[in-house]
């Protein structure tokens, strides 16, 4: 039995735009989208430590590292600080948004700009979510209509020095900053929720 299933598996083709994104989804439907349910504004604005980067009214940022283009402000700046600011759920979301799936899904697959610089993140968070979840759908949609001739051509100038790499290096660079960054904005929740009981020493 064991030898004729090698040989089934062998002989299997391998569906590559379903498993990049299969890798992605399954974690975000299964782990991280599930856990930002509920989100609140106190959350989503919360500042664990004094000096965090985080989304701001435009008034209270200094305009050398504001971006976007409504009321409230991203902190953002290049190259970062040393050590480089904690950032709040507010600023991982909108560079979740913006800098990761947004901007990436605008350059390749022909959807609404999301250019960091100049979007209207959402001052609450379930605008924010809202966000998120068009990124993602623009984004997974995008990368299963491929093929594998669109997953091997070149990323082309909206990638600068990675204009040469293949579109399937980008897409598991995609897969590895959207499962890094929903990581750290779990974790804040996590935290968020532990403060004041004596578990966390904040």
């Amino acid at each position: 039995m064991c030898s004729s299933v090698i040989a089934m598996d062998k002989t299997k083709e391998i569906d590559w735009n379903n498993d990049l994104v299969d890798q992605l989804d399954w974690h975000w439907q299964n782990h991280f989208r599930p856990r930002l349910d509920g989100l609140t504004d106190d959350e989503y604005f919360w500042e664990p430590v004094p000096g965090c980067w985080s989304l701001r009214p435009r008034d209270q940022v200094d305009p050398a590292i504001a971006l976007g283009s409504g009321e409230y402000a991203l902190e953002y700046g290049w190259p970062e600080p040393t050590p480089p600011p904690v950032t709040t759920i507010a600023w991982r979301l909108g560079h979740l948004i913006t800098g990761v799936l947004g901007a990436r899904s605008a350059s390749h697959f022909g959807t609404a700009p999301a250019d960091p610089d100049t979007f209207a993140y959402s001052m609450t968070a379930a605008g924010a979510l809202e966000q998120l979840d068009q990124a993602y759908a623009n984004w997974t949609k995008g990368v299963r209509g491929l093929g594998l001739d669109g997953l091997a051509r070149p990323c082309g100038p909206a990638e600068g020095p990675y204009a040469e790499y293949p579109l399937e290096s980008l897409v598991l660079h995609i897969n590895r900053e959207t499962l890094h960054h929903g990581a750290e904005i779990t974790l804040l929740r996590d935290l968020y929720r532990a403060k004041g009981t004596g578990n966390d020493g904040i």
